[in-house]
């Protein structure tokens, strides 16, 4: 095909338009790559290979809620990438006093954190979300619970090593209590946007922060069984628990 020349349309009219549609897709082209390179330009200038870009735009949404509060810092000792078992780079924990005092987790590792000049085109980061998890202080929990911790690696795990996601309303079994070796009923988990963190636009593309709340073996056979959806359970739930806050005794 020669765009230019069009041989064998001897329809002049046809022809004009023809070159209209090739000079279009041309330019349209053009722009796109040129967008793209100003963008890489840019991010270039701005960011050095030693910055962290994506965990800088969490950390900035992280201060927004919560100010000069340093979270509990999880960090993962060895990477997942060379060799560590826990994909997560971190987990973070802040101490919440809205609606009722609780503790209010951040996975930090689902999402392009680090410098990557061939991300900026991306729609997503990473996986598209970072989960968070909020529950009520347990009797039985030390001042710092860690059994949230390894809880949100297990998921990432999951998540790691099966390349599925997540999203709001999807939902999922624990197996088992979601903290280990505990006499509660909250067995299984949804998802709903955090009500608070939201979704922000990053370097690397958007990041969703997704809420995973706990909910009873009944609550999960019912929406595994249609009599209600997740979305209504957690509508529902809202009523009284806006913040959608884990609570093991329910």
């Amino acid at each position: 095909m020669v765009p230019f020349g069009l041989p064998g349309i001897r329809n002049e009219r046809i022809r004009s338009k023809m070159r209209c549609f090739y000079n279009a897709g041309f330019i349209t082209i053009s722009k796109k790559m040129l967008n793209s390179f100003l963008k890489k330009r840019k991010y270039k200038k701005r960011y050095s290979e030693n910055d962290f870009p994506g965990l800088d735009a969490i950390s900035l949404k992280q201060k927004e809620i919560y100010g000069e509060q340093e979270p509990v810092h999880y960090a993962t000792i060895v990477p997942y990438e060379l060799g560590g078992e826990d994909p997560l780079w971190a987990v973070e924990c802040y101490n919440s006093t809205r609606q009722d005092a609780h503790f209010h987790f951040m996975t930090i590792g689902f999402s392009n954190l680090f410098y990557d000049e061939d991300a900026i085109d991306d729609e997503y980061s990473g996986f598209g979300f970072e989960i968070t998890f909020r529950h009520l202080p347990f009797n039985d929990d030390p001042e710092k619970p860690i059994w949230a911790v390894n809880f949100l690696q297990n998921i990432a795990k999951y998540v790691f090593e099966s390349g599925k996601g997540f999203d709001d309303f999807h939902f999922m079994s624990a197996n088992g209590p979601i903290r280990s070796e505990t006499e509660t009923d909250i067995t299984a988990f949804t998802f709903v946007t955090d009500a608070e963190m939201g979704e922000i636009n990053t370097p690397h593309g958007k990041v969703k922060f997704l809420q995973l709340f706990g909910i009873t073996s009944q609550e999960y056979i019912d929406i595994k069984n249609k009599i209600y959806t997740a979305k209504e359970l957690t509508e529902r739930q809202k009523t009284n628990n806006p913040l959608l806050i884990t609570d093991l005794t329910r």
